[in-house]
């Protein structure tokens, strides 16, 4: 996708490009200091939005670069995600080159984006049913911790993580743990 939206932005005169992985996003802007950074949230722990908001975070190195993100549809929790990360564009990943465009022309300048397919979405962002001590546990349980290693990574009890853990399972409406999991990562919350 990268080389694709890379291929798409090079012919456009006011908008000067560098592409790099997640891995490589601080490296590129130390040398560019760039005033926009378009990421793809999707992957496992959203490493394109983490690396973009170490580029763009206001105690960082470029404070003056801003974010734009490309969001897929049906994923309210990647958005929730990168409005806490202080995106400022927002744009669908089945959105026409144009609406990235304008995204990235508008973010460029300090002004909020949102592309208009994604507003709907927004509302249900608002709405994740896991606090984030929540997520937080379920997060370590998706990378395969134990009810023990939960507890003593978060200086929890193993009583308190249960209880965590049947909260989750309720409010996701799973059936046990791996399908809180599930769902959880098919919204983007996790």
């Amino acid at each position: 996708m990268r080389s694709g939206l890379a291929a798409l932005l090079e012919k456009e005169p006011d908008i000067e490009i560098s592409t790099s992985t997640s891995l490589g996003a601080i490296q590129a802007a130390r040398s560019l200091e760039p005033r926009v950074c378009v990421v793809d949230t999707e992957g496992p722990g959203a490493p394109g939005l983490v690396a973009g908001t170490e580029v763009t975070a206001a105690r960082g190195p470029y404070p003056d670069c801003t974010l734009l993100v490309l969001l897929p549809a049906g994923k309210p929790g990647l958005l929730r995600r990168a409005y806490e990360a202080d995106a400022l564009g927002y744009v669908s990943k089945d959105a026409p080159t144009e609406r990235l465009l304008d995204g990235i022309r508008r973010v460029a300048t300090g002004k909020r984006f949102v592309d208009d397919s994604l507003a709907y979405e927004f509302l249900d962002a608002a709405q994740s049913p896991l606090t984030r001590r929540e997520l937080t546990v379920l997060s370590l349980a998706a990378e395969g911790a134990d009810i023990t290693e939960i507890a003593d990574n978060l200086h929890l009890s193993n009583g308190t993580v249960r209880n965590y853990m049947a909260a989750i399972t309720r409010k996701t409406g799973a059936r046990n743990r791996v399908d809180a999991i599930r769902i959880s990562q098919g919204a983007g919350w996790l």
